[in-house]
């Protein structure tokens, strides 16, 4: 299970929103459920807490060996996760086995993994863009709403509880339910005793600054510790004789602990935690058990490790055994009320239908094309899952979630309704879906070559009620260039699509002999293009298209007869691409290939014929910390009729990770092969901090060289590089510190920020 320590620029919110303060509030009364009148009816309360709160799973453990029967819960944040889970039907022991499961890394990651993303999200990284797009709306920068929109908790929720979704009634699960959470807009607090039952647990823990908040029933909903950490009072509205109180709210810290900005919030939000949760247990009676467990100074945040916190949960209620023991029950009486909680659960039923909800039919084309293959077959969790992530890896949502109906009623359904099917609401993401994403690109050889580009991209999404994007890149620098492509899908799963497009690049030309630079030109191109293609599913996808490219060079020193000043290019083009790496910057398992056919035609305004094929092939595969990428490229110039100047068409090597003990683009041929193995090892903890980033150290071995004709190409011909280096994932993409070597005994080094594979 992956760690979770949240960046240190987001732990003051995720405390405050895991710890929160705020004055005590009381529940309206509801119905008592029936209850042997022969026992007291026993309440739990469990407070917010963060990952301490992974604590209460420990004492609801004991309280299950103790076989105490617990008639109702109420809980905050953390809180209400564990106790919904249990109110749900769930045992303390499948709890305990669901939380150690779940990657809480990825669960606090809104975006999918790489592999579930679609295709044409898949390229958006194929650059050196940050990774964060920034809406833009009205000429106004946006922001979304919270650090992480929780879809993917919300996910793991509504997969725990499907069967209680849209109007439950809280009194009518296994075990009668609270959860507290705030209203935004007014500070009050909020009784969610219906409804979704998902929703009111994401409602409950949602941190401000951190989670983006929950709309429920026309309210902006927070985490509910703003308004009552430990909720006492909602218990004892819920016809208690007994509470049994978890509280695992964050400590005081001693003055030498408090040194930083960062711990004096904390310690402040802990004082007001403090001064609310005081008030609620001096309401407590004699009667009343209070079990604190000994967290210490446990993170809020530390997900990473919930065996040691749950072992805490339990070593604390056994230490309350002698107060808890006189609610044990008869081992028949507590059979009795197992198959209570048993006989509250309802089965999942077959799937006969899918709609969506009156915010998503925007989306709805998309949405029922997308779900269609679940109809008609018995629900499968496992199936709805990929079916909705296929669908948010399109990129267009904030949220994108589900609930059982009946046809009819609209209510939650049945095993035994007829009519049952899966209710979609598609959100769109709150900063679009127009977006503005920045990029910065550095090449530097110590030696005199480097290049330096800034560059922005502004896309504007759902153009149309079939998904059209509008993408402009514009580009700054060494190599300046606008590029405009228009995206638009010809049906509504987006399978088929037309892009026409076009682009106006600069770039610099040099020319090299024997490793040194003998002149210099300036190229420049604009080309027009129209591409038709198939989308093959979030791995692949097939252009094919007409290029129409001038270019002109311009000599800025060295021999001007090197380079043709004029050329033109028109083609056909196709082009299969497949992508299933994990990770583009630093992949660690997965592969890509490309085959791209360029097939220039005098008849289409090329001044020769000429047919270009190339090929890109990168595999990956990790072991621990260790990882091996093998990556093979080639490229030839099919009929051999060129000129030595029409350098613009031919390929060039060298640079890092492409021989990199040359310099870049000293090498210029019709025809390239390039093979190379790359280790790098993560080392350090990078990654757990806001200013830490994961950083790896590596090297390679490169055999490739570019040839004047396919007959030159052998093994003995091939240059062999080999390089090291000291690389770092930032945020701003990967930096890396190099060092390369070729068989001549020239060798390079390098500073780079941007993408290399």
């Amino acid at each position: 299970m992956g760690k979770v320590t949240l960046r240190r620029g987001l732990v003051w919110a995720l405390c405050a929103g895991c710890l929160w303060f705020a004055p005590s509030w009381a529940g309206a009364e509801t119905p008592a459920s029936p209850t042997a009148a022969s026992r007291p009816r026993i309440c739990l309360v469990l407070s917010g807490g963060g990952a301490r709160g992974m604590a209460h799973i420990g004492v609801l453990k004991i309280l299950e060996d103790l076989q105490i029967p617990i008639e109702c819960i109420a809980g905050t944040s953390m809180g209400a996760i564990v106790g919904g889970l249990y109110a749900s039907g769930m045992t303390a022991h499948e709890i305990d086995a669901t939380m150690r499961s779940v990657d809480w890394q990825e669960a606090f990651h809104d975006a999918p993994p790489r592999r579930e993303l679609g295709f044409r999200r898949k390229q958006d990284d194929r650059n050196f863009l940050v990774r964060l797009p920034l809406g833009l709306k009205h000429g106004k920068i946006l922001l979304p709403k919270g650090f992480i929109q929780g879809q993917k908790l919300q996910e793991t929720l509504r997969r725990l509880t499907l069967p209680f979704s849209n109007s439950t009634d809280f009194d009518l699960l296994p075990t009668p339910f609270r959860a507290v959470a705030t209203d935004l807009e007014t500070g009050d607090a909020v009784l969610m005793d219906k409804g979704d039952l998902a929703i009111a647990m994401r409602a409950s823990m949602s941190a401000p600054g951190v989670f983006a908040p929950v709309e429920s029933n026309g309210r902006l909903l927070v985490d509910g510790g703003l308004a009552e950490n430990l909720p006492v009072n909602v218990a004892r509205a819920m016809h208690a004789d007994i509470l049994i109180v978890s509280d695992v709210s964050f400590p005081l810290q001693p003055r030498a602990e408090l040194n930083s900005a960062l711990s004096i919030s904390n310690q402040m939000l802990a004082i007001l935690v403090r001064k609310d949760s005081d008030r609620q247990r001096a309401s407590l009676s004699s009667r009343d058990v209070l079990i604190e467990p000994d967290l210490g100074a446990a993170a809020v945040t530390e997900f990473a490790a919930p065996s040691t916190v749950i072992a805490r949960g339990e070593a604390a209620a056994r230490e309350a055994t002698p107060a808890l023991s006189a609610f044990t029950v008869s081992d028949a009486v507590y059979r009795d009320y197992l198959a209570r909680r048993a006989a509250r659960e309802p089965g999942l039923p077959p799937i006969e239908f899918v709609r969506v909800d009156e915010p998503s039919k925007r989306y709805e084309k998309t949405i029922l094309a997308q779900m269609q293959p679940l109809l008609g077959k018995p629900l499968d969790l496992d199936e709805v899952a990929k079916h909705v992530a296929e669908l948010y890896g399109l990129g267009n949502f904030e949220t994108l979630d589900y609930t059982l109906v009946d046809r009819h009623s609209g209510t939650a359904s049945s095993a035994d309704t007829a009519e049952s099917g899966l209710e979609v609401r598609a959100r769109r993401k709150s900063w679009g879906p127009n977006y503005l994403r920045f990029g910065l690109n550095l090449e530097d050889d110590f030696q005199g070559n480097s290049r330096y580009n800034a560059a922005a991209r502004f896309v504007l999404t759902e153009m149309n009620g079939l998904g059209a994007e509008l993408l402009t890149d514009v580009q700054i620098g060494s190599d300046p260039k606008v590029v405009s492509e228009f995206y638009q899908p010809l049906n509504e799963s987006r399978t088929w699509f037309v892009a026409p497009s076009a682009r106006i690049e600069a770039r610099d030309l040099a020319i090299y002999s024997k490793n040194r630079e003998v002149a210099d030109f300036r190229d420049r191109e604009a080309e027009v293009a129209i591409d038709f293609g198939r989308d093959l599913g979030n791995w692949g996808e097939i252009r094919a298209g007409l290029h129409r490219t001038n270019g002109a060079t311009r000599v800025r020193y060295g021999d001007p007869t090197l380079v043709e000043s004029q050329y033109n290019n028109g083609e056909y083009f196709f082009k299969f691409s497949y992508d299933r790496l994990d990770n583009i910057h630093f992949p660690r398992d997965g592969q890509t290939f490309s085959l791209q056919w360029d097939a220039n035609r005098t008849n289409l305004g090329a001044d020769i014929a000429s047919d270009r094929v190339q090929a890109d092939w990168l595999t990956a595969r990790s072991n621990g910390r260790n990882t091996i990428l093998l990556w093979a490229s080639a490229g030839s110039t099919l009929d051999g009729r060129f000129k030595p100047t029409d350098l613009p068409d031919f390929y060039s090597l060298g640079g890092f990770f492409n021989l990199s003990g040359l310099a870049p683009g000293s090498l210029i041929g019709p025809n390239y092969a390039m093979a190379r193995a790359i280790y790098f090892r993560k080392i350090g903890r990078g990654g757990e901090g806001f200013f830490e980033f994961p950083a790896y150290l590596g090297m390679s071995l490169e055999l490739g060289n570019t040839w004047q004709h396919r007959s030159d190409i052998n093994y003995s011909s091939a240059r062999k590089d080999a390089s090291i280096f000291l690389a770092f994932d930032t945020f701003l993409g990967p930096v890396y510190l190099g060092s390369g070597y070729d068989q001549a005994g020239t060798a390079a080094f390098y500073l780079f920020l941007g993408r290399t594979f």
